[in-house]
């Protein structure tokens, strides 16, 4: 058998190469997470947007997101605020636009949005403050290439926000 100079193997190297490829594909889920047994339940009203930004939609996206990233996990049933037994409310406090990479001639080619969002999630059964935090992400896009690319870069930042704060809901009891 085959032994390269740091003592893998051709074998071994296979094996955590298909390990690798297998897991990049996996998306971690928290169905069954230790949320407490009496919330089954989840309201998420319009998010707030005091950012400045000047995007009128980008309240809804961010609710959207938020939304979709719980539905797809499936721990907590979404539903409306009357009847939910917790609520994750919002605020969109700030969207920045920067640029990342400076090319020769002081061209910048890339440029990364950041969003920073708080959030603040309630026991509505207990009636108490489960957690409250603030949330940022980024989405890079390439400058000069319109306004199409720097709404990847937003979607990019709101994407990896919901990912966040499902993951702090369901799994920070």
């Amino acid at each position: 058998m085959e032994t390269g100079s740091d003592g893998w193997n051709i074998r071994t190297a296979v094996a955590a190469l298909l390990s690798a490829i297998l897991l990049a594909g996996c998306r971690y889920s928290f169905t069954g997470a230790s949320v407490p047994s009496h919330i089954k339940t989840i309201a998420i009203p319009l998010v707030r947007d005091q950012s400045g930004f000047g995007d009128p939609q980008l309240p809804e996206k961010v609710t959207n997101e938020l939304v979709r990233e719980f539905q797809r996990d499936n721990t907590l049933e979404v539903t409306n605020r009357g009847t939910a037994d917790s609520m994750l409310e919002g605020t969109i406090l700030s969207v920045r636009d920067e640029p990342v990479v400076v090319q020769g001639g002081e061209r910048v080619s890339k440029r990364r949005i950041t969003i920073t969002v708080n959030a603040r999630y309630e026991d509505m059964k207990l009636r108490k403050t489960a957690w409250q935090k603030d949330f940022s992400n980024w989405g890079d896009y390439d400058s000069g290439a319109g306004l199409t690319q720097r709404n990847a870069g937003v979607t990019e930042a709101i994407r990896k926000i919901g990912e966040d704060i499902l993951i702090q809901t369901v799994s920070n009891w």
